[in-house]
């Protein structure tokens, strides 16, 4: 009772309740696509008519991460199949998981549809960096829906020209995201896994059942790049050695492998992401199975890496042109470094050194190769881990890290705010000029 009492009482343990409830969700598929496909799948839910035409249009950052990615269900890539499976079977109440329940008469529907060119896409111009619009069409009826900001977060719905749904403040990304960090710090943010009731907290625990399950799948070898699979016949072969950390990279690459090679299973994501959320979710609970920790430790650690993940993300834009499983990652040196040494400071050393090391790997849109991402993200995190085991990191001298460690978060989010948006429309324009 005293315990509830206390999370009554502080504000900031509620809204950091509610950041990760909101940013840590399953989604089944990379979720820019699936954030196309849900809007195409509530408009065609209020077109009420069989579709026969879809016109998307998505920002220029959704149409990077979304053109090379596999659509679970499919055995297709890209925006446009994600469309027509969104609109021909997917469920408009299922928000990430909207492509759940497809069949395999309807995914046929959608690549014949894509097969008649009767899906188009573009480039929209709009103030958005996240942001979906699905128009489908029966005959001269139609509906259009969009999406901003959030993945799910619907701003305006209009039929046959009539507006039927129009968000207040279709800017307001603190109003989509259902939260405030306000003025939060990573010393908060470890008080908050630390002391929060475990009662309120417990929820994490889900993640790490859904991303192990992708683990698990991916180690089959039959996903994306296989890169799990080979890591662990590399170290029977004797190439690598049988050690934690080679077990960190294996299970979370192949997680990653899964989820980019289209395996129908659900992520459970961070900050909107499935590679984020298993960046930050798989680690912590293999280096928790080495040392044989309870629940409540487990418990705890998952937090400590979600909830750190989010708040280093939250000083980036929803999507650019900087990696952000790198952030997710420092989440989960956090959670590792914790759960082998119990102490704030070294969980600030081992997230100094990841800033130092990693910041600066580019986003070239979700693909099978994020797999490769993810097990260099999650490498210079063991890699930290073990540094700030021995009282080592990268030092206020150097680069854009800074002593303070807050300081050194918010260094990443001007990187990524200021310093790379002309890397991100250059990687576009790259990638535009191969399709």
């Amino acid at each position: 009772m005293q315990e509830k009492n206390t999370m009554r009482l502080n504000p900031l343990w509620q809204e950091l309740i509610k950041a990760v409830r909101q940013e840590v969700v399953p989604a089944v598929g990379c979720t820019e696509p699936v954030s196309l496909a849900l809007a195409a799948a509530i408009a065609a839910q209020r077109l009420g008519k069989p579709v026969e035409k879809i016109a998307a249009r998505v920002s220029a950052n959704l149409m990077k991460n979304g053109m090379g990615v596999t659509v679970p269900g499919t055995g297709r890539t890209g925006l446009l199949i994600a469309a027509a499976v969104g609109a021909l079977g997917g469920d408009p109440d299922g928000k990430l998981e909207v492509l759940k329940k497809l069949t395999e008469e309807q995914v046929a529907a959608g690549k014949r549809m894509v097969a008649e060119k009767r899906v188009q896409i573009a480039v929209a111009a709009v103030p958005h960096v996240l942001y979906s619009e699905a128009t489908v069409s029966h005959g001269t009826d139609w509906v259009k829906v969009a999406i901003a900001d959030q993945h799910t977060n619907v701003i305006r719905i209009e039929a046959n020209g009539v507006v039927l749904f129009e968000a207040a403040d279709q800017d307001a990304s603190v109003q989509a995201a259902g939260y405030s960090l306000g003025d939060l710090k990573a010393s908060d943010v470890f008080d908050f896994a630390m002391q929060a009731p475990l009662a309120d907290i417990a929820f994490i625990r889900e993640a790490a059942q859904l991303n192990d399950a992708l683990a698990t799948e991916g180690m089959k070898g039959d996903y994306g790049l296989h890169i799990g699979a080979t890591l662990k016949r590399q170290s029977e072969n004797g190439l690598l050695s049988d050690c934690l950390m080679t077990r960190v990279l294996m299970r979370t690459t192949a997680a990653s492998d899964a989820r980019m090679g289209g395996a129908p299973l659900p992520a459970m994501t961070n900050s909107g992401s499935g590679n984020q959320g298993i960046a930050a979710t798989v680690p912590v609970l293999v280096v928790a199975e080495y040392v044989k920790a309870d629940e409540e430790t487990l418990t705890r650690a998952l937090m400590l890496s979600h909830m750190m993940a989010i708040y280093i993300h939250s000083k980036l834009p929803k999507l650019s042109a900087l990696c952000a499983v790198t952030t997710a990652s420092m989440g989960a040196a956090a959670g590792m470094v914790w759960l082998l040494k119990r102490d704030f400071s070294c969980v600030c050393m081992a997230i100094s050194s990841m800033i130092g090391d990693v910041s600066g790997m580019i986003c070239d849109g979700a693909a099978n190769s994020c797999s490769m991402k993810v097990s260099t993200a999650v490498g210079a995190a063991s890699k930290a881990v073990m540094m700030a085991l021995e009282g080592i990191r990268v030092t206020g001298d150097e680069g854009i890290v800074a002593n303070d460690i807050d300081v050194s978060i918010g260094n990443i989010g001007d990187l990524a705010c200021k310093g790379m948006v002309q890397t991100d429309d250059q990687i576009l324009e790259i990638m535009l000029r191969k399709a």
